[in-house]
């Protein structure tokens, strides 16, 4: 990652964070097409609620600016 830095092709958000925003686009995929899965949203829930928890560290650890905030409409535009 310090390789990535000095050559300044870092990604913007860090790679667990940009991993679990990743999950919850693919999760949200499937609960369009699959609206009755129960499990699914449960995991969901818990998969945003762990994204909403991470961004807070990385917001007070300067990782991330502090206006930085998660939303699921324009998740898959951050991971494109």
């Amino acid at each position: 990652m310090r390789i990535l830095k000095v050559q300044g092709v870092a990604p913007s958000i860090p790679e667990d964070l940009y991993q679990l925003i990743k999950k919850a686009v693919n999760i949200r995929k499937h609960i369009e097409k699959q609206r009755r899965d129960k499990d699914g949203k449960f995991r969901l829930i818990c998969v945003e609620s762990r994204i909403h928890r991470l961004a807070r560290y990385y917001r007070t650890a300067k990782a991330l600016p502090p206006t930085w905030r998660y939303q699921s409409k324009k998740a898959d535009t951050l991971i494109a």
